[in-house]
Formats: C-alpha cells, sequence, structure tokens
C-alpha cells in the first residue's frame, strides 16, 4: 500500500502519556487512555487524574477512548451480585471517559470456555445463557453509554470462534455498542485451534469498530511490538482493507517504550501511517 489508509495509535496509562505525546499530537493518532482498568484510580480521585489528562491534551483532535475495568469482573456470571459488581464498575468507567471527552470504552468479552473447539458455538452450552446474562449486566450500561454518545466496544479475549462473540454485539441492536480485536489475543487462540485474526475482522465487517494492535509468540499474551512475534500482519491488514470504515487502531503493548519502534515497523511495510 503506497498511501496506507490505517493511522495509527496507542493505548496507554495516562502517566505514559507525556512521552509519547508529541507523537500522538503530530499525527492526532487515535488514543486509548487506560487508567479505569485500576479499581484505585475508579476508587480515588478520578476527576483530578481526568482534568490532568484534559490539560495535557490541549490541542488534541483525535479519537480518544478508555479501556473499562476488568480484572476479576465477568458480564455473564452466573451470580447476580457479581454481575451487579461488574455494572457498577463498567458505569465508573464511562463516567471517567465522559470526563475526558473519550468515545470508546473497551469491554471484555463473555466466553472463558474450556474444552473442545466446538462447544463455544453449541446452544447446548450456553450461548444463548451467556449473552442473556450479558444482557442483564449491561442494560444500564449501555443505556448510559448511549446518552453519552459513547460506544462501548466487545473485545475478544479467549474466544476461539466468531459466532458468539459477533452475535452478542448484534443483539443489543445499538449503533453504540460494537465489536474490538484484539490482535495477539486472537493469534494465541488460533494457535490452539481457534479462528485467526484476520477471520475476526471479516466476520465482524461493519461492526468493527476498534483493533488492539501487538504481537506475540502465541504461547501467551505477550503484547509485544509488532515484529517481535509471529503475527501475519500482511493477512490482518489485507482484511482491515475490505472495510468500508476505518475502525480505530490502538498499539496496546507491555513496554510502552517500544510504541513508537512498534508503529515504525508496520510504517517499513507500507501498512499504517
Amino acid at each position: 500500500m503506497n498511501d496506507p489508509r490505517f493511522v495509527i495509535g496507542a493505548a496507554l496509562p495516562s502517566d505514559k502519556l507525556e512521552e509519547n505525546l508529541e507523537w500522538l499530537l503530530a499525527g492526532q493518532r487515535d488514543l486509548e487512555i487506560q487508567d479505569p482498568v485500576r479499581p484505585e484510580v475508579l476508587d480515588g480521585d478520578w476527576r483530578a487524574t481526568a482534568k490532568r489528562i484534559r490539560q495535557m491534551l490541549t490541542g488534541y483532535t483525535g479519537r480518544i477512548g478508555v479501556h473499562g475495568p476488568f480484572d476479576g469482573l465477568q458480564l455473564a456470571s452466573f451470580d447476580p451480585k457479581v454481575r451487579a459488581v461488574t455494572a457498577e464498575r463498567l458505569l465508573q468507567g464511562l463516567e471517567f471517559a465522559a470526563e475526558i471527552n473519550a468515545t470508546h470504552m473497551v469491554i471484555h468479552s463473555p466466553w472463558l470456555t474450556l474444552g473442545h473447539h466446538f462447544v463455544p458455538t453449541s446452544p447446548y452450552y450456553g450461548v444463548e445463557t451467556t449473552i442473556r446474562r450479558a444482557h442483564d449486566t449491561l442494560a444500564a450500561v449501555v443505556s448510559r453509554a448511549e446518552n453519552l454518545k459513547c460506544t462501548l466496544v466487545i473485545e475478544n479475549i479467549f474466544d476461539l470462534h466468531t459466532e458468539p462473540w459477533i452475535a452478542l454485539v448484534r443483539s443489543f441492536n445499538s449503533t453504540f455498542v460494537r465489536a474490538s480485536i484484539d490482535i495477539g489475543h486472537a493469534y494465541c487462540m488460533h494457535r490452539i485451534g481457534g479462528a485467526s485474526a484476520d477471520a475476526f475482522v471479516r466476520e465482524a465487517g461493519p461492526y468493527l469498530y476498534h483493533v488492539h494492535v501487538q504481537d506475540t509468540d502465541g504461547l501467551s499474551d505477550r503484547h509485544w511490538a509488532p515484529g517481535d512475534g509471529e503475527v501475519n500482519f500482511f493477512a490482518l491488514f489485507e482484511a482491515l482493507e475490505n472495510l468500508e470504515q476505518m475502525p480505530r487502531m490502538l498499539l496496546e503493548l507491555h513496554d510502552y517504550s517500544r510504541i513508537r519502534h512498534g508503529a515504525e515497523y508496520l510504517s517499513n511495510l507500507g501498512l499504517v501511517r
């Protein structure tokens, strides 16, 4: 691609924002603030944190989002009290998002299935039950997101198959619930018989709103910089090129000092700007 459609941005906590700010502002790149994943942030003076972020982003006109809380939370828990706590935390994440004028929030897929590859797509093993419980958890969250005009993006986690994940997204019948793909998650599950990352892209089609870009060897959720692992980025971007609307593209790396390296690697391949 001589003129790539895709402008790569970054997902990071606010304490790593300053060191990447010049690069983000120069390209008005997509940005995702990850502070709301931390309970101490949500239970602390998060409005002061949000104010600092707004001040740092003076002059920023790009697309901004947040990563919602997830650790220990389950969208489709059997226990209604767990579902209630999950909803409460996600609502807190949305309030943080509103304070920084964010227009997306990442939430995690409820599929944590262990077993044979066919299990997640079999009605006998509870796909409908999972979707019903997720709706119970997210009823107030989706309503609040719609009021704030902040799109909830459901990210693949342990999803072996594309069908239940995209069925959940569609089931809300809301323009403010869309799909998110984590490339590394897809690759890890592909190694044990799941769908490839480009298959997730093709299945999501117009529902795809957001992509976490990382690399991995498939043995763990590495969140390495592109080029450091085994992901086939050419296949991925070939699928992305067929989309009518460009999703938000965010490098999500464990080593934040490698963000520029990862971006340059993909740029040198002619895949992003």
